[in-house]
């Protein structure tokens, strides 16, 4: 209930990102490692391994940032005696983890160069540098994503006298706190007072008991689980908010272990005062979080507060249905959060209560794809109806919308951000002779430094720009 409450839970199904399959897939592989510690089969460990390797290929390097929470549970609190016997079975596991995650990196290296596409998001054609380098340590650690191309955190595109933005990312600095407020604990952090408490919580109860238990288990697993992911995110330069799912499933089970401690109603009077607290510093926070949001419904702090005080007297009183009353006060911030997600359609690139002009933004390219289509029909009309594509435009990340409201094929010059040598120009300049493509979309403020675009501009003829007030972003051109 608390992992499909979450907000960010609700935007990943909202949308085509793949972190929704990597959190399926992880959390497959913590269900895995779990049956591995208690029965201390390998095979079932392997099976945790398998999980992960699938989740690298739908997530790429994120997925192995579970491993060590994985692996220190096994290790600590595995049934097998011996030491020696519990690092071999985690490194079988690593094994198959590593086997599954390269197996298709390795079959895209096998392939000769020119027998397949250049690898976006590298220099050197390498499929190992784009997965370990540009989206692994440059976006995990605070290496610059360096680039000749167009910004790929604004990216927008102009058709006739109407500018539409494909997605705004709101550049939020790393700290050590950026997980706990703004996008990112919108997103996530309604519950984590109660996590913690959870946790703190279970280990304090389990003081002396074997290190077989599987409740000090599950909170080394789901604990390690948050806070390698959570200090990976706090210093990481290039991360959105939406990466805060893969912390959902470690909240949401930590808050599981707390249900499960605090055993059947009727509670004893601790308990009973612990659970009143725990839903007193929820609700805390989450007006916190609230109080920060750019537009909130004038109706969720007095519900929230209504819910709290109602929760509060039930459970101090001994009601045999306490546990229905702390699971209601708990849930009904995040999940009115992720009601509005709903109400004002709005996906992983959105955050909870951000203002309509943010949304505006996110939500304008899809509206007009009406328009994008209009404007590839008309591009025969302009003098590209010999091309064997409708044109040509700089960086991948302009063809895209293009290509996703049409269907039909764009070719982009430079890849996503414009870096890759792909095409050529000596390429780019046999494709125009050859009719493959003679139409070019391309970028006139700013103006591109690739020389491939260069020539296109000096060597084109550019068509007339239509009469707005407004600076004119884009300009077509036609290569004889």
């Amino acid at each position: 209930m608390v992992l499909a409450a979450t907000p960010v839970t609700v935007q990943l199904g909202r949308g085509n990102v793949s972190d929704t399959l990597m959190v399926l897939l992880l959390v497959l592989a913590a269900d895995a490692t779990s049956a591995a510690l208690l029965s201390g089969r390998l095979r079932t460990l392997l099976l945790a391994g398998f999980w992960v390797g699938l989740a690298f290929q739908a997530k790429m390097i994120q997925a192995w940032l579970v491993l060590p929470a994985l692996a220190a549970a096994y290790l600590l609190s595995a049934p097998a005696d011996r030491w020696r016997t519990r690092i071999g079975h985690v490194a079988a596991a690593g094994a198959v983890t590593a086997v599954v995650s390269l197996s298709w990196m390795t079959a895209v290296t096998l392939v000769p160069a020119h027998d397949r596409p250049y690898v976006d998001g590298s220099r050197d054609d390498s499929v190992y540098s784009q997965v370990f380098d540009y989206n692994g340590l440059a976006r995990l650690g605070s290496k610059p994503l360096s680039s000749p191309g167009p910004p790929a955190s604004f990216v927008s595109v102009a058709i006739a006298d109407q500018e539409l933005t494909t997605f705004a990312t709101v550049s939020i600095h790393p700290s050590w706190h950026r997980l706990f407020n703004g996008p990112f604990g919108l997103a996530d952090a309604w519950l984590l007072p109660a996590a913690a408490a959870a946790a703190l919580g279970a280990l304090l109860s389990r003081r002396g008991r074997d290190r077989l238990d599987p409740v000090r288990a599950a909170v080394i697993l789901w604990g390690g689980w948050w806070v390698v992911l959570a200090v990976f995110f706090s210093t990481g330069s290039y991360t959105h908010s939406y990466y805060a799912g893969a912390l959902a499933p470690a909240v949401a089970a930590l808050c599981g272990v707390g249900a499960a401690l605090c055993g059947p109603p009727p509670w004893p009077a601790p308990v009973r005062a612990g659970a009143v607290a725990t839903a007193a510093a929820c609700l805390v926070y989450g007006l916190y979080l609230v109080h920060g949001a750019a537009v909130v419904p004038a109706w969720i702090v007095p519900a929230a507060l209504a819910a709290f005080a109602i929760a509060a007297v039930l459970i101090l009183v001994g009601w045999r249905l306490a546990e229905a009353a702390a699971c209601v006060c708990l849930l009904v911030l995040p999940a009115a959060a992720s009601a509005t997600v709903v109400a004002r359609g709005l996906g992983p690139f959105d955050s909870p209560f951000e203002s309509y002009q943010i949304s505006a933004r996110t939500q304008s390219l899809p509206a007009a794809a009406r328009n994008v289509v209009t404007f590839v029909q008309r591009v025969p009309q302009l003098g590209g109806q010999e091309s064997s594509i409708p044109f040509a435009t700089d960086t991948s990340a302009e063809a895209a919308p293009f290509i996703l409201y049409t269907g039909q094929e764009i070719l982009p010059i430079g890849g996503y951000l414009g870096a890759i040598p792909a095409p050529t120009l000596a390429t780019l300049q046999s494709d125009i002779a050859s009719g493959y493509v003679r139409a070019f979309f391309l970028p006139v403020v700013p103006r591109s430094t690739d020389p491939r675009i260069r020539w296109v501009e000096a060597n084109c003829r550019a068509l007339p720009r239509p009469p707005v007030n407004r600076p004119i972003l884009f300009g077509f051109f036609i290569c004889p």
